[in-house]
């Protein structure tokens, strides 16, 4: 069993008859990075919310730096995703009511115990991804590039171990999008998380350490 790092040990998910993801196993270390592609439908994005905690495994077990979140109960399980998981979707999520400094706090306000320099290091993540002059505009004020650059400061705000993204340049034109690749790494070297991401874009998917290949709920490593 990994002291750190990601495990996953013949990992499933059934919806009844139908097979989503296959039994999967695989390791990925602190400060690794692994690419998921494949054609729509082949079980990605499942994978990435069983990895996420967002949903739950029909088989297998799932370790995160040691600990297997679906041990826990709801509350705690929460909290274990908020403290250790990052997300950065297609869709940004952003809060419409809320500034863009507020949007990169949310995650810390989720819980009573607050980190005292929580507001300090949003402004620091807001200057690392070029916001610092944005900070009390809100997301409709935003570029579609801006405002995926609040939800990657936003990911990361707690420190996450694992920042898992699903399709975070879909949505954005092809220089843009290679900006917004170039900061995930940028800011994943820098922590030293763990970086998974699901994408269409083979030539983000060519910037990974590894790559896996996921077809009919087969997951191969490329």
């Amino acid at each position: 069993m990994l002291a750190s790092g990601l495990q996953l040990n013949s990992v499933s998910k059934n919806y009844g008859a139908l097979e989503i993801l296959q039994p999967t196993t695989f390791t990925l270390e602190p400060g690794s990075s692994l690419a998921v592609t494949g054609p729509s439908g082949s079980g990605k994005t499942t994978l990435l919310h069983l990895i996420g905690t967002l949903d739950t495994p029909s088989s297998g077990t799932l370790l995160i730096n040691g600990t297997d979140p679906f041990a826990l109960a709801e509350t705690p399980l929460a909290r274990f995703r908020n403290q250790h998981i990052g997300f950065v979707f297609q869709d940004h999520h952003l809060l419409p009511q809320y500034s863009v400094l507020e949007n990169v706090l949310m995650p810390t306000l989720a819980f009573k115990e607050r980190d005292a320099d929580a507001p300090q290091r949003a402004l620091e993540l807001l200057q690392r991804v070029g916001l610092a002059h944005r900070l009390t505009h809100r997301p409709a004020a935003l570029s579609g590039g801006e405002r995926q650059r609040v939800a990657v400061a936003r990911a990361l705000i707690n420190r996450p171990a694992l920042l898992l993204c699903d399709e975070p340049t879909g949505n954005l034109d092809p220089t843009t999008a290679a900006a917004i690749g170039a900061l995930l790494f940028e800011l994943q070297r820098q922590d030293g998380t763990m970086l998974i991401g699901v994408t269409h874009n083979l030539d983000l998917a060519a910037r990974f350490k590894r790559r896996f290949e996921l077809k009919e709920g087969v997951c191969v490593e490329v």
